[in-house]
Parts: C-alpha cells; sequence; structure tokens
C-alpha cells in the first residue's frame, strides 16, 4: 500500500463550499486526516494553526470587531486550543461581516460544549474517521466512480433487488485491490499516515499514536493526575472489542470503581476511539440481553493496544466489519440505527440495521466457507419481523456472492461489501 499517500475522501463530496454562508466544524480522532481534507477543500482560505502557541497569542489580541478584518474566512485548525475563537467567529457571522470559516478540532468533549454554549444553530458538524476500505482501493485522489455495496442497504431496496444483478465471484484484476484492501486495515487500520511506511514504521507510528493520544486528547478531555490507570483501563478496554460490556468487570479488573470505568469508556467513545452497540430495542423471541456491546474503530490502534499482531481473529474481523458499517453510515449521512439482537436463551444475530424502510440482520463470519448454522438468527428473527424485513446478511471472507436462503438471505465478502459497486 506505499505508493498511497493521499487519497479521495467521500467526506468531501459533503462538506459545503465557501460561497455559502456557513461555518463548519470538521472534527474526529487525531490523526484521520482533518487538515489535509481542509486545506484540498478551502485551499484559497487562510490557514491557521492554533497549536502554535504564537498563533493563539495572536489571536487573542485581536478584537472582535476586527475578526473578519483580519482573520476573514480562515481554516482555524486545533481551535479548542484558543476557546475565544470560538466567541470571536460567533461575533464576526452574526454581525454579517463573516460568511464562512471551517474550525477542526479533535476533543469533541471541549469543541461541542462550546458550541452548545456559542454557535448553536450556526455551525454545521462533520466527522472525519479513519480511512473507508473503499478509499484505500480507490487509491486515488479522484473521486471513486461509485459509492460502496453498502449504501444500498440505507435505500428502499430489498435484498434480492440490489444484490440479484451483482456477478457472484469477480475476475483476479477486478479483487485484486478490495483483497489489498482488506488486508491493509485488518492488519493496519485506516489511518492515512500508516500508509506509505513499511511494516517496523507502521509498528513504531501506532505505538507513538497511543502516547500522543494520552498526552494530547486525554489533556483536552480530563484533568488525570496519574495517566497510567486509563492506559491499563484502555488496553483491557481494546481486549474486549467486540464483546457485552460489563462495567463491574472491567473495574474490577483495572482496579478502579465502577464510575471510573463508566467515565474511562465515555472518554474513549468521545475521542473516537471506541463505539458502543446496544441491543435492539424490541423484544423478538424472548427476553432479550440489554447489556451493550463495545468496539474499537480502528483494528490497528486495536492490535497495538491489546497485543494481538498475530492472524486476523474472530473478533478483529467483527470490529472491522461494524466498523466499517459505522463510519460509512457517518460519513455519507445515512440515517439509520444500528444495533446487537441477543437473547438470554442463546438466539443471536451481530447486527440489525433499522432504516425507514425496514431492517436488515447481518451475522458477520471470519471464515471463508459458510455453514447452515449461519442462517440460524437470521431466520428467527426474519420470521418476527415479518414486513419490517428488508433481508439478511452473512459477511465472510469467501469469494462467492450469492443467495444462500429465504427470506432474502445473501452470503456477501466483505470485500465486496465495503468497496465500490462492479
Amino acid at each position: 500500500m506505499s505508493e498511497y499517500i493521499q487519497l479521495y475522501r467521500y467526506l468531501n463530496s459533503r462538506l459545503p463550499g465557501v460561497e455559502r454562508k456557513r461555518l463548519v466544524l470538521l472534527t474526529g480522532a487525531r490523526q484521520t486526516g482533518k487538515t489535509t481534507l481542509a486545506k484540498a477543500k478551502y485551499a484559497d482560505l487562510r490557514y491557521v494553526n492554533l497549536d502554535a502557541p504564537e498563533n493563539r497569542e495572536a489571536v487573542r489580541t485581536i478584537a472582535s470587531a476586527f475578526w473578519a478584518r483580519d482573520i476573514g474566512p480562515a481554516v482555524l485548525d486545533e481551535a479548542q486550543k484558543e476557546p475565544v475563537v470560538f466567541d470571536k467567529v460567533k461575533y464576526a457571522y452574526d454581525d454579517g461581516a463573516l460568511s464562512f470559516s471551517v474550525l477542526l478540532g479533535s476533543s469533541q468533549i471541549l469543541l461541542l460544549k462550546k458550541i452548545r454554549e456559542t454557535l448553536a444553530g450556526r455551525i454545521s458538524i462533520y466527522e472525519l474517521w479513519p480511512l473507508l476500505m473503499s478509499e484505500i482501493c480507490n487509491g486515488s485522489a479522484a473521486p471513486p466512480s461509485s459509492p460502496p455495496l453498502v449504501d444500498c442497504l440505507f435505500s428502499d431496496m430489498t435484498c434480492d433487488d440490489f444484490f440479484g444483478d451483482k456477478p457472484g465471484i469477480l475476475l483476479d484484476m477486478e479483487d485484486a485491490c478490495r483483497r489489498r484492501a482488506e488486508e491493509h486495515l485488518l492488519q493496519w487500520g485506516g489511518m492515512p499516515s500508516l500508509l506509505p511506511l513499511n511494516t517496523e514504521e507502521r509498528r513504531q507510528w501506532l505505538k507513538d499514536y497511543g502516547y500522543t493520544y494520552l498526552e494530547r486528547d486525554m489533556a483536552d478531555l480530563a484533568r488525570l493526575e496519574d495517566l497510567m490507570p486509563f492506559r491499563k483501563f484502555q488496553r483491557l478496554a481494546a481486549l474486549r472489542s467486540g464483546c457485552l460490556l460489563n462495567y463491574s468487570e472491567l473495574a474490577r479488573d483495572a482496579a478502579i470503581s465502577v464510575d471510573t470505568a463508566r467515565r474511562y469508556l465515555e472518554y474513549l467513545r468521545l475521542s473516537y476511539q471506541t463505539v458502543f452497540l446496544p441491543p435492539y430495542h424490541v423484544n423478538l423471541t424472548s427476553a432479550v440481553v440489554k447489556t451493550p456491546k463495545v468496539y474499537w474503530l480502528d483494528v490497528g490502534l486495536l492490535r497495538q493496544l491489546s497485543g494481538m499482531q498475530g492472524p486476523t481473529t474472530g473478533e478483529i474481523y467483527e470490529t472491522m466489519v461494524v466498523g466499517e458499517l459505522m463510519k460509512w453510515m457517518k460519513t455519507a449521512g445515512r440515517e439509520g440505527d444500528v444495533f446487537f439482537y441477543r437473547t438470554r436463551s442463546g438466539l443471536e444475530v451481530d447486527v440489525l440495521l433499522e432504516t425507514p424502510s425496514g431492517v436488515v440482520g447481518m451475522e458477520i463470519k471470519s471464515r471463508r466457507v459458510l455453514a447452515a448454522r449461519d442462517l440460524t438468527g437470521l431466520k428467527e428473527i426474519a420470521l418476527a419481523l415479518g414486513p419490517r424485513w428488508r433481508g439478511g446478511l452473512v459477511i465472510y471472507q469467501g469469494d462467492e456472492l450469492k443467495r444462500i436462503g429465504t427470506p432474502q438471505l445473501w452470503a456477501v465478502p466483505s470485500r465486496r461489501l465495503f468497496t465500490g459497486i462492479e
């Protein structure tokens, strides 16, 4: 993957142009490419990096009445480092002297708190996630010819309608970029800076990222006198990616209180490290589990934290699939809610995607060959949902996209689901 340095980001197409009267917040985890995207999208705007102390000092001295004159439309990076910027941008915008500005930052909790207080109703928020599989596979700064196949799940089409006309098998040349992109995600995750590096450099980068996250993001998120308990907790949470969230167990293993465990997990969520998958809110069959699942959003960081550097496990594969689904839904601004379903009697479906058009079920299997038992949960949920059922997928690492049962059950290779339509 070393030839890919700057890739097209799907979020580019959703960001507003400078001709519109708008304030824009572009946020996300550190090192996901926010600055690169903003500089490319808004190349004609002034760029001010507030990570530099001299720039913070300079903007403090600018009177609100002169902000539009002295700064004007600009990309303001690390905006949370100088909170007075929010007030001055608001003043100039409300006064009519400033019509457009872009604020960048990775410390979600501070940014959003200040925005709620100062810029509510004036700002549009966009989140940039680690690279999507389709962005890596595209391998170019030019826009891809089509969105990833997963986008169909947010339409009003059924699985039979959409997958029915897709080729069952791709030729080697058609499949090559998909294989490379998936292999990269499963081993290294989606941080753009990793693409041009060799193996040892990638390992060191991920290690350094962990320290930078603790020293910078956590300093913005919370006043922790000792980072070691949080670091230990972070590793324990990574080891539980794809598992039911048990605060008491996590607290015991990390030697902290349950309240502290809840607070630490919230820090991980707010800094875009993890996502929670809630249980489906409707009791379809029997008594359901009501505990959420936790997933790490980037497999590379998960591997670094957990020490799982070997072959892809079922937990790592499931984490990648859930992460790609969530990243696409957020990036494309699609309407939907993602759940899992598990009953106390043992019936389980890994993912239920609920959209205004109905529900799509998904089982995630890291195998290349599927078995009949892989359909059990999907069939029972389909029967219980009735007309709300739009189809079910068994997402796996095999080669063939094919219909494998009723009602509307399909085997779909993950590398095809998360890359462009053929």
